[in-house]
């Protein structure tokens, strides 16, 4: 027989997705009005430890409003990650705002010598704003991206943070179910631990609402005002009188809608059996695949129980290049992928200022990542091992 295609990583829909979803349309209640979207940002801040989340219709829109609320403008900079998705980086441009690119620690998230390094040999505290000497911008904060289900050096960057007035927007829209089980942080979730924080639902996340995200803070005046910002700025005081339409400023069509947040509500029930799946391959991956045949599995942060999002295979003594392996792994049915081409390469971004990248361009050119799906079974697991071998004995 046959054997089926074995996907990078799908959703996984194994309890009340279908009957929550079926009520929220037998209600009418489809769009961004409804009553599960308030019942879903209860459900997730319970989880989290905390109590100030507005949903959104991405993790995108989550970071703008974070953006926004942080008082990014026009010719602001704001220290950003060379390797993570576009869209960590993309709403500082909606603001106005430019990045700083820095390179990564080896567990790909924002590397705090690189961050330093920056402000050593490019800045100066100017009246208590750091201050680029080149530019003459004003460096505002920095977006840390928990890559992969990794953590970022929270305590080291928020230590520079401090000391340099900056606001730190976590990224944690690859990290949702990710917690600190030691040090400063003990307990908090990623996404609670800076000033803001961002949660992606899409649909190949560890838990998915079809589209979507959640932004956090720590006050109840940034969660009204992205609130606010999020439903096009009406004003909610007088948001029971439709024909009223007060807006309060330029807003934005951000908010999650009631069959998304219904979808959340399903997920989030098994958030916990995900992550031990994704735990559990995990182990069998590192079993099978570390050391053999110039290979590497990459450990995850320590001091963290990690969500494990997406698995890294190093190629790092390999015969076959990772384009050669992607290719031999789609030939047998596996599906696999490169890490992002870097921010600072990409068109948008050319001219943007860059500090060295030796971590980051080592792992564009030797990551491949394999399926980690939270419905993939041991079998599956153990194929893709055996095929990965085979192209590299």
């Amino acid at each position: 027989m046959e054997r089926k295609f074995i996907p990078l990583s799908v959703p996984n829909f194994p309890g009340n997705e279908v009957k929550y979803v079926s009520d929220a349309v037998a209600s009418t209640w489809v769009s961004t009005a409804g009553p599960l979207i308030p019942k879903f940002e209860k459900a997730m801040a319970e989880y989290m430890g905390t109590d100030m989340v507005v949903a959104t219709n991405s993790g995108t829109a989550a970071l703008h409003l974070s953006l926004v609320d942080a008082g990014v403008g026009p010719g602001d900079e704001v220290i950003c990650a060379a390797l993570t998705f576009i869209a960590a980086v993309n709403p500082v441009r909606f603001c106005g705002g430019e990045p700083v690119f820095v390179d990564c620690d080896k567990y790909f998230c924002m590397d705090p010598d690189s961050v330093q390094y920056f402000i050593d040999n490019y800045c100066e505290m100017v009246d208590g704003k750091l201050i680029n000497k080149t530019t003459g911008a004003h460096v505002k904060g920095m977006i840390p991206v928990h890559v992969f289900g990794n953590m970022a050096n929270m305590e080291r960057l928020m230590d520079i943070a401090e000391k340099y007035n900056l606001f730190v927007l976590e990224d944690a829209t690859e990290s949702v179910g990710t917690f600190v089980t030691e040090g400063r942080y003990k307990g908090r979730h990623l996404g609670t631990i800076g000033h803001y924080g961002a949660l992606s639902f899409n649909g190949n996340k560890v838990m998915t609402t079809g589209g979507g995200g959640m932004a956090i803070c720590h006050n109840e005046a940034s969660r009204h005002n992205m609130a606010v910002l999020s439903e096009e700025a009406q004003d909610m005081a007088k948001k029971e009188d439709n024909l009223l339409f007060i807006h309060t400023d330029v807003g934005y069509n951000y908010r999650m809608n009631n069959i998304a947040a219904a979808l959340g509500l399903a997920q989030l029930e098994h958030l916990e059996d995900f992550v031990a799946t994704k735990n559990r391959n995990f182990a069998i991956y590192k079993e099978l695949l570390d050391g053999k045949n110039g290979l590497k599995m990459i450990d995850y942060t320590p001091g963290i129980r990690s969500s494990m999002w997406f698995h890294q295979l190093y190629l790092d003594d390999c015969k076959i290049s990772r384009n050669e392996m992607i290719e031999g792994l789609a030939q047998r049915k596996i599906q696999s992928r490169p890490i992002w081409l870097l921010n600072p390469d990409q068109a948008p971004y050319k001219n943007s200022l860059c500090m060295p990248l030796p971590n980051a361009r080592d792992y564009v050119g030797k990551i491949v990542n394999i399926p980690c799906s939270s419905n993939l079974t041991e079998e599956e697991v153990r194929i893709v091992c055996a095929e990965i071998l085979d192209l590299t004995k």
